[in-house]
């Protein structure tokens, strides 16, 4: 069963929100047994709306749209989805008594009132989180529905309502997958390692590939619950061919693969960060539950602090300069004990865009990281771009950590 998405906004076009909307449903789709064939943002524009349902229905099963339901002049999706079906308007007191029970409170406004008009060759679906209704277009045998385009608004109707419908409508094949968080690979070093796994696939299924920072998530996948016993034999045989470049079993962050090793050991973790100003702190307490086992940073971006804040010796700093492993080395033990904690990160590095020099060029960042009484120091040589040298040195750090983990065990 083939899907299409379609948000429908000026504010996406002009870069003022993020359309955020389609990851999500193409996502829920995939898992729910659909192939989604296409998306597109398009402008709140009735003759762009119907021109654009006219080019993708006759490529696809379902349509789904987010967008253009409030209650200002510029939301236009559901007066041209009217005109788009030839039907017509039609008050809907039940729309009228879901927004009430939304706002017992408040006096209901014209505009608010006006929610309750919906298209009468439509099955309503009632928006228990919003103002705006849910309507479900049956058209030649195929569906589109129209969803509101505030996230909230949109995953929940989604997940309550939309999906279920869906499948019971196409029962589409199961889609499944496996996903591995891969490190100590390139994407394309990883592809040649498993080239011949990849080529002797059975018919049907497929590898896919997503390259970050420092890692690769590889997705093993398949349609139809019938080929679940095939699956697990390939997962076998990729995790024979993979083995401790395996970080996880499943699509997981890496500061949450980090907080889970440190929480099921009962290890606590502080950091000094000098070149990544904190984001390594901000990635781990970003996972909740993190109060469990982080206790601080110590972002000591000026030398004076690093000698102030983390005993880093002024002697290690004129002689090896604030970028070394000295200095590394010096931050992650002052950061374990100013922060009491078993595990420690720092690092020290030029970000850029400026700063290299021909010793040192834009990019070198010193790692050092500290488990008990152990220790690694590594120097990374990054690349030229500011934000993606901060992120490379975050999760080069999460790794060499969890690295170590590996090691004691």
């Amino acid at each position: 069963m083939k899907a299409a998405i379609i948000t429908i906004g000026d504010e996406i076009l002009i870069g003022q929100i993020i359309d955020t909307n389609s990851g999500w449903v193409a996502q829920q789709l995939t898992l729910a047994g659909f192939e989604v064939e296409e998306m597109q943002s398009i402008g709140d524009n009735a003759q762009q709306i119907k021109d654009t349902l006219d080019d993708v229905f006759p490529r696809v099963d379902v349509i789904l749209t987010t967008g253009g339901l409030g209650p200002t002049k510029d939301d236009i999706t559901k007066k041209t989805l009217c005109d788009y079906f030839a039907t017509t308007m039609v008050f809907d007191n039940t729309v009228l008594e879901n927004i009430k029970e939304l706002f017992p409170d408040r006096t209901i406004n014209s505009l608010t009132h006006d929610q309750a008009y919906v298209p009468k060759d439509s099955i309503v679906i009632q928006n228990k989180v919003g103002t705006a209704p849910v309507t479900w277009f049956d058209y030649n045998g195929k569906v589109l529905v129209s969803m509101p385009g505030v996230p909230y608004e949109m995953k929940y109707v989604m997940e309550n309502e939309i999906l279920p419908r869906l499948q019971q409508r196409f029962e589409p094949e199961a889609y499944l997958k496996r996903v591995y968080i891969v490190k100590g690979y390139g994407e394309s070093a990883l592809a040649l390692h498993i080239e011949e796994f990849e080529n002797n696939l059975p018919e049907g299924f497929g590898l896919a590939y997503l390259p970050s920072l420092g890692i690769v998530k590889l997705r093993l996948f398949v349609r139809g619950e019938h080929r679940l016993k095939e699956l697990k034999e390939q997962e076998k045989k990729l995790q024979a061919l993979l083995g401790d470049a395996i970080l996880a079993e499943k699509d997981i962050a890496i500061e949450k693969v980090l907080g889970l090793r440190l929480f099921e050991q009962g290890l606590t973790l502080g950091t000094a960060e000098s070149c990544t100003g904190g984001n390594i702190a901000h990635l781990v307490t970003s996972i909740p539950g993190s109060s469990r086992y982080f206790k601080g940073t110590i972002v000591s971006y000026a030398n004076e602090e690093k000698i102030n804040l983390l005993n880093v010796s002024q002697e290690s700093l004129e002689r090896f300069g604030a970028v070394s492993e000295a200095v590394a080395m010096e931050m992650a033990l002052g950061a374990q004990k100013a922060l009491n904690v078993d595990s420690s990160i720092s690092t020290t590095g030029i970000a850029g865009p400026d700063g290299g020099t021909e010793e040192k060029p834009v990019g070198t960042v010193w790692i050092c990281t500290r488990l008990k009484d152990k220790y690694v120091a590594k120097k990374y040589q990054l690349g030229k771009f500011r934000d993606a040298n901060i992120m490379r040195a975050s999760n080069f750090a999460m790794l060499q950590l969890l690295d170590m983990f590996d090691q004691k065990n």
